[in-house]
Parts: structure tokens; C-alpha cells; sequence
């Protein structure tokens, strides 16, 4: 008998623990923002006389200006301090006042480069996004996709599937995964937490459409954002010991 009654305490005893951790959970959901004082540096790629892929009138650096503008409001209402390589039509170094006269384009865009380099990393963030849209030769491609340097300064790769997944959840038009590349000078070079974020082919018809909507941009705005906040919640929460519980049954 009283083996019976050390059992039904256990078992009260589990329920109690089970309910407050679910009503902490729950509290928790209503406090500050994950994104809330955290630092995030929005690189909308290219810039300037360097307007990279295009079809027709469409340009890349426009759409990504518009995204990593529409992006910054988001991570604004959620609090979180935000700072941009650049935020007009101009390339970073124009914006900074450069007047220094480049021999090439190519010549400029090294040196546009390096400059993002300095700003992101002087900036002490917390994380780092840079915004680009892709194109091959082949209309039939489409999809968001984040990239990730394997052997950057600071390792991207959670921060890439956060994102990633909250892209697929969201736009529900993708299922591709999160990518290591090691082309990307500023992702290896980066001392946060880095991406890039190619939010879709503006060589497919539909996508570069979608790419123009603002509809569209509020939803990767909202996409990024929210992965950006699963990222940081994972970053947060503590590693729980391994617990073992006996149950003591009697006749």
C-alpha cells in the first residue's frame, strides 16, 4: 500500500513539473523579442555602376536595395539594431564618399568589396545577411537558397538553415537546403555569424515577377526574420543534463 501511494506522488509530482514547464514556455512567448538588441548588418549586393545580374529592365541591385530596406523594418519593430553597407541606388563606397577615380569596374568593385569588409566587421553585429538574387543561362531554375562559408572566421552554417527553413516555410515555393560555397570572399572573411541569401532566379520568369511584388518582398522580409529569430533562440537556450527518473510499482 505504501508503494502505491510513492507512486501516485511520483506520477503528481511529474504532471506539476510537466505543467509549469509548458506555462514557463508559454510566459516566455509573450517576453522580449529574440531580435531584441541584437546587432544585424544588411548587405543588399552590388550597387552603383555594378548593377549585377539583370533581364531587361530589371536589375538585381534594385530588388535587393528593396528587400534589405523592407528586411531592416522588419528587424526594427522586433528592436533589433540594424545597419546597412549601403542605402541608395549607389555602390557602398560611393555612399561612404569615396572619391577616389578606378582605372576599371573591376578595379572599383575590389574596392567596393573590401570596404563592405570593413564596415561589417567594425560594426561588432551579431549577424550578417547579404542579399543577392541568382541567374543561370536556364529559365527552368528557381528557388531561395542560402549559402554559407565552411571555413569562414565564424561558422554560418546554423544561421543558413534557420533561414533557410523559415524561407521554405513561408514563400512555400522552395525545398532547397542549405549550401556551403567557398566562393564568397565576405562570408569567409566575416567575424559574425554570416550568409548569403540568393532569394531567387531572376533569370525564371515567375520568380523575377514575384521578385518585383512588394507582397513578395514583405513575405522574405518576414521569412528572414523569423529565421533570424530561430537562430538566436537556439543560440540561447541551455544544454539540459540528462535526467533519470525511477518509478517504484508495488502490489
Amino acid at each position: 500500500m505504501k508503494k502505491r501511494w510513492v507512486l501516485l506522488l511520483i506520477i503528481a509530482a511529474a504532471g506539476i513539473w510537466a505543467w509549469s514547464q509548458q506555462a514557463s514556455g508559454m510566459i516566455g512567448s509573450f517576453g522580449p523579442s529574440p531580435l531584441e538588441g541584437k546587432r544585424i548588418v544588411l548587405d543588399a549586393g552590388h550597387g552603383g555602376p555594378d548593377g549585377g545580374a539583370s533581364h531587361g529592365e530589371v536589375i538585381e541591385s534594385q530588388i535587393t536595395l528593396q528587400l534589405v530596406q523592407e528586411i531592416e523594418k522588419h528587424l526594427k519593430r522586433q528592436n533589433a539594431e540594424v545597419i546597412l553597407t549601403r542605402s541608395t541606388e549607389a555602390d557602398a563606397i560611393e555612399e561612404a564618399g569615396t572619391q577616389e577615380d578606378f582605372p576599371t569596374l573591376r578595379a572599383r568593385k575590389r574596392a567596393d568589396l573590401l570596404y563592405r569588409e570593413t564596415k561589417m566587421n567594425e560594426a561588432k553585429a551579431d549577424a550578417i545577411l547579404s542579399i543577392h538574387v541568382n541567374a543561370v543561362p536556364q529559365s527552368k531554375w528557381r528557388g531561395a537558397q542560402v549559402f554559407f562559408h565552411a571555413e569562414g572566421e565564424v561558422d554560418g552554417q546554423p544561421l543558413a538553415k534557420a533561414i533557410q527553413q523559415s524561407l521554405k516555410d513561408t514563400l512555400g515555393n522552395t525545398e532547397r537546403e542549405a549550401l556551403s560555397i567557398r566562393q564568397i570572399y565576405l562570408l569567409k572573411k566575416a567575424n559574425a555569424p554570416s550568409v548569403l541569401v540568393e532569394t531567387g532566379f531572376i533569370s525564371n520568369d515567375e520568380e523575377r515577377e514575384l521578385l518585383q511584388s512588394k507582397d513578395y518582398q514583405k513575405q522574405i522580409a518576414k521569412a528572414v526574420t523569423e529565421g533570424l529569430e530561430q537562430f538566436f533562440q537556439s543560440q540561447a537556450q541551455p544544454s539540459l543534463p540528462k535526467q533519470g527518473y525511477a518509478i517504484l510499482v508495488g502490489d
